[in-house]
């Protein structure tokens, strides 16, 4: 039987990726960073792509890693902030494994992103537009069924609680 996959959600600085990479070593299974694999196949960074081909071309570039993704088992999948916006990439995911949604409040996101010049969607006053992205998004990020706040947690306890949901999740 093939190991159901562990997708993580969330605004952007709430832990994704590094939380994915804790996860992959304790379970040997792989890690794939969706913004990583999406610049990889274009040859451009993600600001490169918002700001040349648009946010909506992105979006594509993202649901098409989806449904390539979803089909697969035994990953790690960390996906870009915004992947809530469109309910299918989480219905596919929901389908292929656990999906969890990464919190943070606003003051630890912007101290976790402050210094990050790789966030496309914060330009200008980082801190009014992380507020704003994510009271837009709110609805969307807490509509998922399993959530961890990571404010005030390592990335090796976050893992851990992780862990544990997938553990019930796969005797279900």
């Amino acid at each position: 039987m093939s190991k159901r996959n562990i997708i993580l959600v969330g605004f952007m600085g709430t832990g994704k990726t590094v939380t994915g990479g804790v996860l992959a070593r304790r379970t040997g299974m792989k890690l794939v960073d969706m913004d990583s694999i999406i610049e990889e196949r274009r040859g451009k960074t993600i600001p490169e792509i918002f700001a040349q081909e648009g946010e909506p071309a992105f979006r594509i570039l993202e649901r098409e890693l989806v449904n390539e993704l979803s089909a697969r088992s035994g990953l790690i999948v960390s996906t870009g902030g915004g992947i809530v916006l469109n309910p299918d990439n989480i219905a596919d995911f929901e389908k292929s494994g656990l999906v969890v949604c990464l919190t943070a409040s606003p003051d630890v996101i912007f101290q976790r992103v402050e210094k990050d010049t790789n966030r496309p969607l914060l330009s200008g006053d980082k801190r009014a537009q992380i507020s704003a992205l994510l009271e837009k998004r709110h609805p969307l990020y807490v509509a998922i069924v399993h959530g961890i706040n990571t404010d005030n947690l390592t990335d090796e306890q976050t893992a851990d609680r992780i862990l544990e949901m997938y553990a019930l999740e796969s005797r279900g």
